[in-house]
């Protein structure tokens, strides 16, 4: 998986190219972390070019949002294929986070 990084005025982009699943969230969690670690609290989760989803991919985007929330931050989710929608509403993710259609949307939300 790749994962590529932006900043967006005061919000962190994070683009997610592959599959987030048990081989490849440990380094997405590490470069979350870090990233909060450095005091980021604005997230965005560019879903675009995300082909599968895992339970594992889940966890690191619940543990970031509970991390967050406890610093008063945001994290927003955005440009998801349905397929990968669906992994977030049948897991009731989808409401407590919002969840947007793109980017631009996303970025209104802050």
């Amino acid at each position: 998986m790749q994962i590529s990084e932006e900043k967006q005025n005061d919000i962190l982009v994070f683009k997610l190219d592959g599959r987030l699943d048990s081989n490849t969230s440990p380094t997405f969690e590490e470069k979350v972390d870090d990233a909060i670690g450095k005091g980021a609290k604005l997230m965005i989760i560019d879903f675009e070019n995300l082909e599968y989803l895992s339970s594992a991919g889940l966890r690191v985007i619940l543990k970031t949002t509970k991390e967050l929330k406890r610093q008063e931050g945001k994290l927003v989710l955005c440009s998801m294929a349905d397929y990968v929608k669906e992994v977030f509403e049948i897991s009731g993710f989808d409401s407590f986070l919002p969840i947007t259609t793109s980017r631009d949307d996303a970025l209104k939300l802050f």
